[in-house]
């Protein structure tokens, strides 16, 4: 497999020159970061991504986490490199430093979380999912239940999981059945979780989980639906650790990839039932989690940009050493196959879609630190309206296009891309469950659809539309051919988002099943315009870059060409997409069952 090393030159551009990482620092309580620092703050994390987690990525898939005796037990190197992880301080980037985090802005954990997953993402799914923990208490707990985990949590000593799914209910939550009964201050848990991301390992003493269970008296469906937080070991009001909670896991899925992840099937109240400690209050279980479910919506998105930067690598570094053939003008002897036409259309379909994918995710990492922090309300308003309507597009759109992106590293090696010593299958393998878990990608186009567009009359998608509408006229004004071909394409895509979101306005309320037929692609037509929006801003930075000069300009002329060909290889899809989606739902749904 080959080395992974980050970005840092893109990261970098897109932070400083497109979204302006320093206006963020202007936020209140983000004045630490600094350009300056965070330029630091990413060095170090390439080290630890490049030197210690990406080199246990290929002997993490191989030997897998294993159970034995009911401890669950991580690959080797694991451990000590989650120590590393959290000495570092690395856990607690964006947290509330009240409670031992440093506060800095969740665009610069964006950065960094890109890393984590690009080196590996079986460990950082780990992290994730902590993080997604953290921000679930810190929303909904008590002061009490706040004080006595956040801290332990933040610096790493704890881990955090999220457990929704049973055997009968996967993407149905409210089919729920796990038991929660009153018994004093605390509640006594019994049931079945599956598929619980690291629900047990050897990297910390104690692991946090957060469990959806239902009432004796509770309502049926999701509004019936509590949160608990049941910790593996109980915590003493002093923050020690007491007795073993009545819980384990039960066994450890096999699986197409991720196999370092220890994938649980968790049994709660074996001997009586496990303590729980009640979350949010009675009854608004599925209203906590989701502030869990959108931070691990976002982070997963952020996966699909990672494993497609891995995938890029790995394919970039082969299609240059590996020699083949004449080149098509006829070389005098064989080329390295970067040479060739249909190589080179392939790595340029990966790093236009990378770069697209990164603007996108960073996009929305900007929207949650001003949704936090912007001290005018109206400001504050604005970007939370813009990371609810992103979240289900970066979740969805980044996880699709990171599968893609992988298969087509395969395709880059050629056979030796399904040989496994390479590396290039693994990271197709661990792509595979992006679009599945966290809600799977037709959950996310529903949900598009029928919350952030038909909900709020399509007020969010328009202030994009004419946000976008703005860059565009900015494009129209710059010289030169490039950015007349990225405005004209852009302008397409945006006539075409417009459209699509017209037609759902129109039809959902008529016929819910035909416009839900439409939603994935109204999802991926919405990824790839502002996708190619972000692009776009990224030309223009580039452009003023070059023109200011004193810059790399090689890498910056690379920007304008990347732009170009995204403009005319994927914004085009644009109105193909807009086409299948108004024409192509009637027949979608017209065979009976019987007729399939």
């Amino acid at each position: 497999m080959t080395a992974y090393s980050a970005p840092l030159k893109d990261m970098a551009f897109v932070l400083n020159r497109v979204l302006d990482l320093k206006g963020v620092s202007s936020l209140p309580g983000y004045e630490a970061a600094e350009p300056a620092l965070v330029e630091q703050v990413l060095e170090e994390a390439n080290k630890l991504a490049r030197d210690v987690l990406a080199p246990l990525n290929a002997p993490g898939d191989r030997a897998g986490s294993r159970i034995e005796n009911g401890v669950v037990r991580t690959p080797d190197g694991f451990k000590a490199a989650y120590g590393q992880f959290t000495q570092g301080g690395w856990n607690g980037v964006p947290f509330d430093p009240d409670y031992g985090g440093q506060g800095l802005p969740w665009l610069v954990q964006q950065a960094l979380a890109e890393m984590w997953q690009s080196a590996n993402m079986s460990f950082g799914l780990c992290p994730l999912l902590t993080q997604g923990a953290i921000e679930l208490l810190h929303a909904h707990g008590t002061a009490e239940q706040k004080s006595l985990y956040l801290p332990r949590m933040i610096a790493g000593d704890w881990t955090g999981t999220m457990n929704l799914t049973e055997p009968q209910a996967g993407s149905d939550v409210g089919a729920v059945k796990t038991r929660a009964v009153p018994e004093g201050s605390h509640y006594r848990i019994t049931g079945q979780k599956i598929y619980i991301t690291y629900g047990d390992h050897d990297w910390t003493e104690n692991v946090i989980h957060m469990v959806l269970a239902r009432l004796p008296d509770a309502p049926e469906g999701t509004k019936g639906i509590s949160l608990f937080l049941v910790p593996k070991f109980l915590v003493n009001p002093d923050g020690s650790l007491g007795e073993r909670n009545d819980l384990r896991p039960v066994s450890l899925e096999h699986k197409l990839g991720i196999n370092a992840s220890p994938t649980c099937v968790m049994a709660y109240g074996d001997n009586g039932g496990a303590i729980g400690y009640l979350v949010g209050g009675e009854n608004r279980g599925m209203e906590c989690m989701f502030t869990m479910m959108n931070n691990a919506r976002l982070a997963v998105g952020t996966q699909g940009l990672s494993i497609a930067e891995r995938a890029y690598q790995q394919a970039l570094d082969y299609a240059k050493t590996r020699i083949q053939s004449r080149d098509a003008n006829g070389s005098a002897g064989p080329v390295a196959i970067i040479r060739h036409p249909d190589v080179r259309r392939m790595l340029m379909g990966m790093k236009s879609g990378i770069e697209a994918m990164r603007g996108l995710s960073y996009l929305a990492a900007w929207a949650l630190d001003h949704s936090k922090r912007n001290p005018e309300n109206a400001q504050r308003a604005r970007a939370q309206r813009l990371i609810d309507l992103l979240t289900p597009i970066v979740k969805g759109w980044c996880t699709d296009l990171g599968i893609e992106i992988a298969s087509t590293g395969v395709q880059v090696h050629g056979g030796m891309g399904f040989i496994e010593e390479t590396g290039a299958a693994q990271h197709y393998r661990d792509a595979r469950i992006l679009p599945i878990y966290e809600g799977t990608n037709g959950i996310q186009a529903n949900d598009l659809v029928g919350r952030k567009i038909v909900r709020d009359e399509a007020a969010s998608m328009h202030e994009l539309i004419a946000e976008m509408a703005g860059t565009l006229d900015v494009l129209r004004q710059q010289p030169g051919d490039d950015m007349e071909v990225v405005a004209r394409a852009l302008e397409d895509g945006i006539d075409a988002l417009e459209l699509a979101t017209g037609w759902l306005m129109a039809t959902f309320p008529e016929d819910r099943s035909l416009a839900l037929a439409g939603a994935a692609y109204y999802l991926k037509l919405s990824g790839i315009v502002i996708g190619g929006w972000m692009v776009a801003r990224g030309a223009l930075a580039a452009l003023d870059g070059l023109s200011s000069g004193g810059e790399d300009a090689s890498f910056l002329e690379a920007k304008l060409v990347t732009a170009r060909f995204y403009a005319e290889h994927y914004l085009p899809q644009a109105t193909g997409l807009l086409a299948a989606m108004v024409e192509g739902g009637r027949s979608t749904l017209a065979l009976d069952e019987g007729q399939f």
